[in-house]
């Protein structure tokens, strides 16, 4: 089934790692690639400044690459 955007369903291993990801992290991931929102509107729904969302998105991002590849 495809994601809100008509991009193809996520695969099964990103959704698992997605899910292991720290609350904070996995709310930035789904906020701005999932629900699509801008770094600002993340910011405002999460009550935390854009840099604050890009760090987070950044470090979730890494952490995301390193578990699928490992895989």
């Amino acid at each position: 089934m495809p994601g809100p955007s008509g991009d193809p369903a996520p695969t099964e291993p990103l959704v698992d790692a997605v899910s292991r990801l720290p609350l904070r992290q996995r709310t930035a991931v789904v906020l701005r690639f999932y629900a699509d929102l801008s770094e600002a509107e993340t910011a405002r729904v999460m009550g935390v400044s854009v840099g604050t969302v890009k760090s987070t998105v950044h470090r979730a991002l890494e952490r995301l690459r390193e578990e699928i590849h490992r895989d």
